[in-house]
């Protein structure tokens, strides 16, 4: 078997920072290779080398046995290397036909009008080759996550491309699209195409790779064939130490918490109805489900986001009125939401901006010396271990995990009593996800009163004293973390009686 892709010597530095360094990696046509590393570790570097972004690289990259360099992503696109990633954009007004053709749409009719017929009856082909259950025709704002996530795919095949790389496609999945995402992965690797993998997943990592190169501070670790390599082993090649028990389970006895902090009665809106849970101080609430079970809907209704139709509010024993973020943020409550890209940072703010906008409205005023809030940034960025830790890095630019990082930074420094997390780990590493862990353990201990939003059921069994189960907008039960395994948490997500 062929190489379809050769790197060779990729080193790449932004100013004074040097994020790959010799980086040789050598990709088999026609098999499944993943990259994996801690956040900051060099993965994205190398796929935007990869794909086009950045031209200004040293070493050489080698495409089925030809040197080339691209300067564009467009270069690679015509060569035939396309991207699916994490956060996928469409154009909701569109078909899924046009999405797919979007920038390459092919045949005119001798009128000069595009040729619909033959768009879609190519872009057919390719869905149905994709096991696909919509077409072309239908309106692309009707999608779900995962269907969206078969339209970049199919983009990438209606392009006739033969390499994808695919970075982390399940972080937004349920559990049944991911089984359906690894069926269509496949069919793909049967049909001879090659697939670059980034997952911070590890365990569909070690089903699905034929190989694996580990990157750490942008040097490569190595690369491994199926089965060469254990977890804990490959933990440890990704953040240079072992990470005892990441999942280890350390609730504490009910005896051992305070006062209720919040509690909620009979809540609901138009996503879910009588919603009721009490969180006491030192406590960690989990909040499990399956996809559009209501468990952000839940958090972002008490914190004002989204509408109450009714029930009742109370902090602290105290009943209260929250009708936006920032009646929510007086009473000591603060939110890191699932979707960090839009509603955890400001885009064109740097790290220590960012970390400071909570703080401007309990200043009242917008002029606060700069050195101010350097030194607010400086409270947290050894604590989280941001990478890189310049302030005024663009927040932007940073990878997914280190986002996040600065996105809990910003809420911690209200000094909030009560924490409200939504997925929060969602595309962090295993490294960032351990120190994360223990941040929160650490909050609880602290006094905070702490609610976990997560599609993870280990890290859920991993952190919580309480388990609230939701189903389609109700809450079907509320376990203790005794003892209690996944299969039981599943049962009642799924909508099973006790």
């Amino acid at each position: 078997m062929g190489d379809a892709l050769r790197l060779q010597s990729i080193s790449k530095s932004f100013g004074s920072t040097l994020a790959l360094r010799d980086v040789d990696i050598t990709v088999q046509a026609g098999t499944l290779h993943s990259l994996i590393g801690e956040n900051g570790a060099g993965k994205s570097t190398l796929l935007n080398i990869v794909h086009g972004l950045y031209a200004d690289y040293d070493g050489q990259v080698e495409l089925f046995g030809v040197p080339v360099h691209f300067k564009t992503p467009f270069d690679a696109i015509r060569a035939g290397i396309s991207k699916v990633h994490q956060e996928i954009q469409i154009v909701p007004e569109l078909t899924v036909g046009h999405n797919i053709a979007l920038g390459s749409e092919g045949e005119h009719t001798a009128h000069g009008l595009l040729n619909r017929t033959a768009l879609y009856g190519k872009t057919d082909e390719i869905l149905e080759r994709l096991r696909c259950t919509f077409r072309s025709s239908a309106k692309a704002s009707g999608l779900t996550v995962g269907q969206i996530q078969m339209v970049a795919i199919a983009k990438s095949l209606y392009r006739e491309s033969k390499i994808i790389s695919l970075d982390e496609p399940t972080a937004s999945l349920s559990d049944r699209e991911t089984q359906i995402l690894f069926g269509v992965i496949q069919t793909l690797l049967e049909s001879g195409m090659t697939i670059i993998y980034v997952s911070h997943r590890l365990d569909e990592v070690m089903a699905l790779s034929d190989r694996i190169s580990i990157l750490r501070d942008g040097v490569v670790m190595g690369t491994w064939r199926r089965g060469e390599l254990e977890r804990s082993v490959m933990i440890e090649k990704m953040v240079g130490r072992e990470l005892e028990a990441v999942f280890e389970r350390r609730p504490a006895a009910d005896g051992e918490h305070g006062s209720v902090a919040l509690s909620v009665k009979g809540l609901s809106s138009e996503s879910f109805d009588d919603i009721d849970f009490d969180v006491r101080k030192g406590e960690i609430l989990g909040f499990a489900g399956l996809v559009g079970s209501g468990r952000t809907e839940v958090v972002e209704t008490v914190f004002g986001v989204r509408h109450r139709a009714a029930g009742e509010i109370a902090v602290n024993g105290t009943p209260v009125s929250i009708k936006s973020p920032a009646d929510a943020m007086e009473h000591g409550i603060a939110l890191i939401p699932e979707d960090r890209k839009r509603a955890g940072f400001v885009q064109n703010l740097d790290n220590k901006m960012n970390m400071f906008l909570p703080l401007f409205r309990k200043r009242r005023s917008y002029l606060v010396r700069d050195k101010v809030i350097r030194a607010n940034y400086s409270r947290y960025r050894q604590l989280l271990r941001i990478n890189p830790d310049d302030p005024d890095y663009l927040t932007a630019e940073l990878s997914g995990g280190n986002q996040q990082k600065v996105i809990v930074a910003k809420w911690l420094g209200t000094d909030a009593d009560i924490l409200i997390l939504d997925e929060p780990t969602k595309g962090i590493d295993i490294g960032a996800k351990s120190e994360m862990y223990a941040l929160i353990r650490s909050l609880a201990r602290g006094g905070k009163a702490i609610v976990v939003v997560s599609s993870e059921l280990p890290e859920l069994l991993a952190l919580s004293h309480r388990i609230l189960v939701m189903h389609e907008g109700r809450k079907t039960v509320e376990l203790i973390n005794d003892d209690l395994d996944e299969q039981t948490v599943l049962h009642y997500a799924m909508g099973g009686l006790s």
